[in-house]
């Protein structure tokens, strides 16, 4: 097995990987092919396990030896004890989900942490595009046009914390990026992706 740096992660990978503590018993909810979990597992020593619907990209999880369930988002939780993991992660896959305030309650119920990151949709180049161009954006975060998007829940970073608020849901850490750096001052403009540690 090839050894997986942070080097050579993706940016939002690179900072979910410091958030999560060494030698920690993670979740991967809609892990795709499986690169932060398998950074996870070789370079901090988690016990990693994921859930993917996609039966192509489960097979390239098991080609780099990662345990990961054939499962729906929204339904594919429940079969776990009270704080069994010490993270869930939901990453660019919470706007993905048919039942968000479901999943993310159910992370909170079998995970001591929950990391969540989506893509924001009020990032400047979306506004501009709405405004100027009269059709829905399109942008390295949003991909796709809106005839072939997977994405059913479009939020942004004021979204996100006030449904946290509403939901009496603790957030521990708030991170921001575009491209391949931080974003530190007014992310719902600024910022393509948030990135959010929660705990109840």
């Amino acid at each position: 097995m090839t050894a997986v740096t942070a080097d050579a992660l993706r940016f939002d990978h690179r900072i979910i990987g410091e958030m999560v503590k060494a030698s920690s018993v993670v979740l991967d909810v809609g892990c795709g092919t499986g690169d932060l979990l398998e950074y996870l597992v070789q370079e901090k020593g988690v016990s990693g396990s994921g859930v993917e619907i996609s039966e192509e990209a489960i097979y390239s999880c098991v080609e780099k030896g990662l345990s990961v369930s054939h499962g729906d988002i929204d339904s594919g939780l429940r079969e776990y004890p009270d704080k069994f993991f010490d993270y869930v992660i939901f990453n660019q896959t919470m706007q993905q989900v048919q039942k968000p305030c479901d999943a993310i309650g159910e992370a909170l119920r079998i995970g001591k942490k929950v990391i969540v990151g989506f893509p924001n949709f009020c990032f400047v180049t979306a506004r501009f595009q709405i405004f100027f161009a009269g059709h829905v954006p399109i942008t390295p975060s949003l991909p796709y046009s809106w005839f072939d998007t997977p994405n059913l829940h479009f939020l942004s970073i004021k979204d996100f914390e006030r449904f946290c608020g509403q939901q009496a849901i603790r957030i521990e850490k708030k991170l921001f990026t575009s491209g391949n750096h931080r974003v530190r001052v007014f992310p719902n403009l600024f910022a393509q992706n948030g990135i959010f540690q929660l705990s109840r």
